[in-house]
């Protein structure tokens, strides 16, 4: 199964190396909805929570001033419990 990657508080240098600040960025409320991945997602979230379950996995929390990455062909669940707002960039 593929694996969801999560670094809590990433060094700024990382994310500076990285060019986090340069990419998109993404609000969602609270919901509740499928989300199937195509490409990559690397992502660091601003704020927020949210509740990802991988389908045939167990779930993972993911809260601001974490770092991930949502692995291609990975299929979910995510619960986002606090207003979410990060930056993306699709590989």
């Amino acid at each position: 199964m593929t694996q969801i990657i999560i670094d809590h508080h990433p060094s700024q240098e990382k994310l500076d190396q990285l060019g986090v600040s340069s990419w998109n960025i993404w609000d969602c409320p609270p919901s509740k909805f499928p989300l199937n991945f195509d490409m990559t997602e690397k992502a660091y979230v601003l704020e927020g929570e949210i509740h990802v379950t991988p389908v045939g996995g167990e779930t993972v929390v993911i809260r601001a001033g974490d770092y991930v990455e949502f692995p291609r062909g990975l299929k979910s669940n995510w619960e986002v419990t606090k207003q979410l707002k990060k930056h993306y960039k699709h590989f």
